[in-house]
Formats: structure tokens, sequence, C-alpha cells
């Protein structure tokens, strides 16, 4: 009872910590495309964030297994906070260059916190779910719940930027993680997730072959969604079509909350993934179907330019259902394959991968867009569904000999 309260308590703070996220993301993308940033100038901001997940979900898990998951949720909050004090202070009046690389280690701290506190909340379930069957639902529900909650703060940065304007906006952030933080604090008790055997540097190398399966598969399948998503959409929408601030996020938050509920109701829409072997199979099939939509989308965009915005609107909604099954399914498979006792270091080490490939998408979301334009972007993500789809059917073929 003490571990079900204990991920109760985790999992709320990881709740308020994900509508800070974001509304972050949103607040430093729209307000630097206001200032005249060009693509490539903005996914750099986000880079750091993105590398730093690396480092953090390899090391973390470590940490996690070895000290216990409070001290890893205690860090990612206040590490949060820093970040959201530091942007706060950067200065219209400095130069291009200064304010990026500023801005790139205002990021980096804001990665590091994203996942010390999302590896806590997804190592802490596998504590208290043995069942596979139950465990995917709970997986499912807090995975759709947390990028619910994410596309809600899309809005809310959106929101707070045209209201409050960007500094007042970080502040008041600031000011609600600092009460989720003192929560967290008096309300997570006990060594949850603290490993009882001994952790040696093996452990962080040392994985079996369908972690690292579908660890290769989580690059190519989340960086095929931000090679598009991070720059690509929300710049298109403002440049081409002339979306506003609150517009943009408005969309982008619907589609991260509609792409949220979707995946809590996974366990219902895949009724027949009832273990690691059944889910694997799905993960193969969806995958694959996921290869026709940015595929599609590519191809209308440049046969039928005028209808761009119907076009974006539905295959990006289609795109979030069918990718949700695809992201629940994978994380699920993760966790049930993981060893209870040191879940934290299987977690970590995926989402490390995971990471990898946010940091590809990012780079890539800019640089492609920049070069050749949403429609290339589009057909990249094409090729990188396509790898990990094929990826995860290696994945199949094992369990099934």
């Amino acid at each position: 009872m003490s571990d079900l309260k204990n991920y109760a308590c985790v999992t709320a703070s990881y709740w308020g910590f994900t509508l800070s996220d974001g509304a972050l993301r949103m607040l430093v993308l729209l307000h630097f495309h206001h200032l005249g940033y060009t693509p490539l100038d903005l996914a750099f901001l986000f880079l750091l964030y993105e590398a730093m997940g690396i480092v953090t979900n390899f090391v973390g898990g470590w940490i996690g297994a070895r000290f216990g998951l409070r001290l890893t949720l205690f860090a990612g909050l206040a590490t949060q906070i820093a970040a959201l004090v530091m942007l706060s202070l950067l200065q219209d009046g400095w130069a291009v260059s200064l304010s990026v690389a500023y801005v790139m280690a205002a990021q980096a701290l804001s990665g590091i916190a994203k996942d010390l506190t999302k590896m806590s909340s997804k190592s802490a379930v596998k504590l208290v779910v043995a069942d596979e069957g139950l465990l995917f639902k709970w997986v499912s529900l807090l995975t759709g719940s947390k990028n619910a909650l994410k596309g809600i703060g899309f809005f809310l940065g959106g929101f707070l930027l045209e209201t409050l304007g960007f500094q007042i906006a970080l502040w008041a952030m600031a000011g609600c993680l600092a009460a989720i933080l003192i929560f967290a604090v008096m309300a997570v008790q006990g060594e949850l997730g603290k490993a009882k055997s001994k952790i040696t540097g093996k452990d962080l190398f040392s994985k079996s072959r369908e972690i690292n399966i579908l660890s290769f598969a989580r690059i190519f399948l989340f960086a095929s969604r931000d090679v598009w998503f991070v720059v690509g959409v929300p710049v298109f929408f403002a440049s081409q079509l002339g979306w506003s601030f609150d517009e943009i996020g408005l969309f982008m938050a619907a589609w991260i909350v509609g792409y949220g509920i979707i995946q809590a109701f996974v366990p219902r829409l895949s009724s027949k993934t009832k273990d690691a072997t059944s889910g694997a199979q799905a993960a193969t099939l969806w995958g694959f179907i996921l290869l026709l939509l940015p595929a599609g989308m590519a191809w209308g965009l440049m046969q039928f330019p005028d209808q761009a915005t119907l076009l974006l609107i539905t295959g990006l909604l289609a795109f979030a259902l069918v990718f949700a099954m695809n992201s629940s399914i994978h994380s699920f498979l993760i966790v049930a394959y993981s060893d209870a006792d040191k879940v934290s270091l299987s977690v970590g080490f995926y989402y490390m991968a995971n990471a990898v490939g946010r940091l590809l998408g990012t780079l890539l979301s800019g640089l492609v867009y920049q070069m050749a334009g949403l429609e290339a972007c589009l057909a990249v993500s094409s090729l990188m569904v396509l790898i990990a789809a094929g990826s995860v059917s290696f994945l199949r073929k094992k369990i099934d000999q």
C-alpha cells in the first residue's frame, strides 16, 4: 500500500511538471520565431534539451536504482525551476549568438529535469503492478495522461505568451513548480525503486536483446514525429498559413491532448495485446500502418498545395491516432521486458534511445524544413517509420521462435 501511495504522489508531481514542460516548449518556440529566428536557429534552441536527455536517462537509471526514485523526482523538479528562472533573465538586447547559447544552456537544464521526472514515474508503475495485462492498462493511462497534460501545456504556453509576456509567464510557472516540489518532498516517503542487489557499471550497458531492439526502434519512431512536429509544422502554420500564436498553441495542444487520450484507451483498441508476445505483434502491425500517413501528407501537399490546411489538419489528426497506438504498445513492452528490481535501469536506457530520436528529429526538423520545406520533413518521417516498424518485426520473430 505504501508503494501505491508513493506512486500516486510521484505521478501527481509528474503531471504538474508536464504542464510546465509543454508550456515552456511553446513559449520558447513562438517567442523566438516572433523575434525573427530562422527554422534552423529554432531547432538549435532545443538541441541541448534533447541531448541532455540522452545523458540523463543513461545515468539517471543508475541513480534511481542505486538511491531510489525520490531523489530523481526531487532533482528533476528543482532543476526545472532553475531552468525557468534562468530563462527569465534573458535580455532582448543580447546578440543572437549569445541568446541562442544562453537559451540552449537553460534548455539543457530543462531536458535533464524532464527525463529525471519521467523516469521516476514510469519506473514506479512496475513496482505496484505485476500482472502484464493490467500493466499495459496502467502504462497506457500514465503515458496518455502525461501527453494530454503536455498538450494542455502547449496551449497554456501560447496563452501565457499572448497575455503575460515571456518573462512573467516564466516566473509564474517557476512558482507553481516550487509548490509542487514542496508537496513531493512531504508526500513521497521510503526507498521507492531502490534496487535490492548491488548495481555495477556493467548493469548500465548489459541489456537483453528485446530491450536493445525496442530501444533502436524507439529512436526512429520518435524521430519520425519530431522531424515535422518541433519546427516544421508550427513555423509552416505561422509563416505560410498566417496563424497567430494562440491558434498555433491551440492546435498543437489539441494534437497532443488527443494523442494522449487515445493512448489511455489503447488497451481497449488493442484488446488482443495481453502480454509481450502479442504486444510485439501489435507494434509491428501498427508501425506499418503509420508509414502510410506522412507519405500520404507529403504527396498531398505536393499535388494540392491550395488545400494545405485541410490536408495537414486531417492528416496530423490521423497520425496522432496511429502514433498513439505505436507509442503506448512500445512503452508497455519496455516495462514488461524489464526486471522489477532494476526497472529504472531498463527504462532509463530505453528513454535514452527516445532522447536520441528526439534529438535527431529536432535537428532535422529545422534543417530539412529550411532546405526543402514541410513536404520533405514528412518524407523523411516516412523513412524513419519504416526503420522503426522493420526493427520491431525482428522482435516478433525472436519471440515466436
